[in-house]
């Protein structure tokens, strides 16, 4: 099994580029089922859960090619990002085929239910893994598919079937679900008459995924907002669409900056993702120098964490987009234990997501675990090295950070979740100043 070496301490610099959008590229991936005609997709991230997710492609007898890296320009025109292409041709896909054993290894599996259902009208999917952060339910997807026609059967499989063509419905989420949206949207679109959707997500990659279903024929209207209007149509063509950088990422690199001193830049920046975000990340002492598409962070400014107007403690809480993501919370409370002050972290959605801390506190972070959902968080506290194991893609990202602040030479285990979800992160790292090597 490979693992992280990393020596800490090490002044952080220089420049770095996202890769794109992790969350994004899942969901535009089992998009081209809705298609017999090629889907061309641009920055596609070479991480692990995209790579299982063309497996499962390929076993439902999809062409999955992949083009060489490229450069890819940003939005100013003026940096670059690594991307690869990747053309997807569905022209003779099957409706079964997906093996048990590889859904278990990605949450996004669940995704594969809408476009199967939308093409072929039935589907039979192995029931998905990915994350131990809690209880993810997907009662959601089953009320949405239900309000379109469909019967649904869960049991050691998802089982759902179709009687003629799904007809669309007016559907009001219990939760603004982000997998739910995207695959109520895969078989609304070609559901018979209009579908709309209530308190849907409007997350920056949900929004992505909107925009290559219009350019693929597509009637979505409200996109970026929690109604979605969809008109349904008879068919869908192909498309050539380019996934946006990736927010997490971008958001991660930010706290590394912050935490480990030197200035760095990151490029390829959509900075109308992050108007929530930096809200948030002010009331952390972090506050980026923004350009048009790119952010500097200044690590050698001593930080401040802010109190309420009355003087109490502040929150950070997770909350549907546009507030703050619960994928974020790892890696902001890493960057808490480096700010002078005390803040309180409540993480609503997921009853596992904070375990991970523990692992900080044997490296001498000053936490206090009040309940599953709540930290409070001292500051300024020294990190020592220490031998930990990752439990899941965005804790992992958070042990990395924590390894680059504390002295010493850290190790991590089980590296496979960091690389689920990170584009080369080694070769990231190494560029800015980090220490990192993977051995097996």
């Amino acid at each position: 099994m490979a693992r992280y070496i990393i020596e800490g301490q090490r002044q952080v610099s220089g420049e770095v580029t996202p890769s794109g959008n992790k969350n994004e590229a899942l969901p535009v991936l089992v998009s081209c089922l809705l298609t017999d005609q090629p889907v061309v997709l641009r920055s596609v991230p070479l991480i692990r859960d995209v790579l299982t997710m063309c497996d499962l492609l390929r076993d439902l007898k999809v062409s999955v090619e992949w083009q060489d890296l490229k450069a890819v320009p940003s939005s100013g025109g003026q940096k670059t990002a690594l991307g690869s292409t990747l053309i997807l041709d569905a022209s003779k896909a099957q409706p079964y085929g997906l093996i048990a054993s590889k859904c278990q290894h990605v949450r996004a599996a669940i995704l594969f239910l809408g476009p199967l259902l939308a093409r072929f009208g039935q589907v039979k999917l192995p029931l998905p893994g990915g994350d131990v952060i809690g209880a993810r339910k997907i009662d959601t997807h089953f009320d949405g598919f239900r309000s379109l026609g469909v019967q649904m059967d869960f049991g050691s499989v998802i089982e759902g079937r179709l009687s003629g063509q799904a007809v669309g419905s007016h559907i009001f989420f219990d939760e603004p679900s982000v997998t739910a949206t995207e695959n109520i949207l895969f078989l609304a679109v070609l559901a018979k008459g209009n579908t709309e959707i209530e308190n849907a997500a409007c997350e920056p990659h949900v929004v992505g995924l909107c925009h290559l279903l219009n350019q693929m024929g597509a009637k979505i209207r409200g996109v970026g907002s929690n109604r979605l209007i969809i008109e349904g149509v008879s068919g869908l063509g192909g498309a050539d669409h380019t996934i946006s950088s990736d927010f997490m990422e971008v958001a991660s690199y930010t706290a590394l900056g912050a935490s480990c001193g030197g200035k760095l830049r990151i490029n390829n920046v959509r900075l109308s993702d992050y108007h929530g975000i930096m809200r948030h990340w002010k009331k952390l002492g972090i506050v980026p120098r923004c350009g048009d598409d790119y952010f500097e962070v200044d690590g050698s400014q001593s930080r401040q964490m802010e109190r309420d107007i009355s003087g109490r403690i502040s929150t950070i809480y997770s909350a549907p987009w546009p507030g703050f993501p619960t994928d974020l919370m790892s890696v902001a409370i890493v960057a808490a234990s480096q700010a002078s002050g005390q803040i309180i972290f409540f993480e609503k959605m997921f009853e596992g997501r904070m375990f991970f801390t523990d692992k900080l506190l044997n490296m001498g972070a000053q936490i206090v675990l009040c309940d599953p959902h709540r930290v409070v968080v001292s500051g300024k506290s020294p990190l020592v090295a220490a031998r930990m194991s990752s439990p899941d893609v965005r804790a992992g990202m958070a042990l990395v950070i924590a390894a680059c602040i504390a002295s010493g030479k850290s190790v991590i285990d089980n590296i496979y979740q960091v690389e689920r979800g990170y584009d080369r992160v080694v070769e990231k790292l190494t560029r800015i100043g980090v220490a990192i090597k993977m051995v097996d």
